[in-house]
C-alpha cells in the first residue's frame, strides 16, 4: 500500500537523497540545463522551486534557509543575484522538463531539466530571433557614401 507515500524516495536512503538532489540543483543553478533520468527530475522539480520562490526576495533569512538545502555558495549567488532577477516576474513553474527517451544500457526513461527563463530556443519573452537568410550575397557590391564619391570625382578631374 502507499499510504502517505508523499515522494519518490528514488530507492536511496534520506541523506543519500538529500545530497544528491542538493548537487542536481546546484549543477542546474550553474550550467542552467542538465541530462538526468526521469524520476530524478520530477523529483528535483519539487526540490527546487520552493527555492527559486524564496530566491524572489533577497534577505538574510531567506539566503540561510536556501544554504540550508543547497549548502554551495556559489549556486546562493548565482541563485540570488542572476536568477531571481530573471524569474522576479514569474509567478511559478520555473523549471521544463523534456522527454530524450531511453538511456542504452538500461532503458532507463532519460529527461532534460533546464529553467525556463533561460532557454534561447522557445524564447519566451517575445523577442524575435532573427532567422539566417539563404540567399547567397554578393561581394562585389561596394557602398560608397556620398563623400567618397565626390572625393572620387575630384580625383578624376585632377588628373585628367
Amino acid at each position: 500500500m502507499r499510504h502517505g507515500k508523499k515522494f519518490n524516495h528514488l530507492g536511496r536512503t534520506a541523506s543519500h537523497r538529500r545530497s544528491m538532489l542538493a548537487n542536481m540543483a546546484c549543477s542546474l543553478i550553474a550550467h542552467k540545463r542538465i541530462n538526468t533520468t526521469l524520476a530524478k527530475a520530477k523529483a528535483l522539480r519539487q526540490y527546487i522551486e520552493p527555492l527559486l520562490t524564496k530566491s524572489k526576495v533577497d534577505n538574510t533569512h531567506n539566503r540561510r534557509i536556501v544554504f540550508s538545502y543547497l549548502r554551495d555558495k556559489d549556486a546562493i549567488t548565482e541563485l540570488f543575484r542572476d536568477i531571481a532577477t530573471k524569474i522576479a516576474d514569474r509567478p511559478g513553474g520555473y523549471l521544463r522538463i523534456i522527454k530524450l527517451g531511453s538511456r542504452q544500457g538500461d532503458n532507463a526513461d532519460m529527461a532534460m531539466v533546464e529553467l525556463v527563463d533561460y532557454n534561447e530556443i522557445y524564447n519566451p519573452n517575445g523577442k524575435k530571433v532573427k532567422k539566417a537568410t539563404r540567399r547567397k550575397s554578393s561581394k562585389n557590391k561596394v557602398k560608397i557614401d556620398n563623400d567618397e564619391a565626390v572625393k572620387a570625382e575630384v580625383k578624376t578631374d585632377v588628373i585628367s
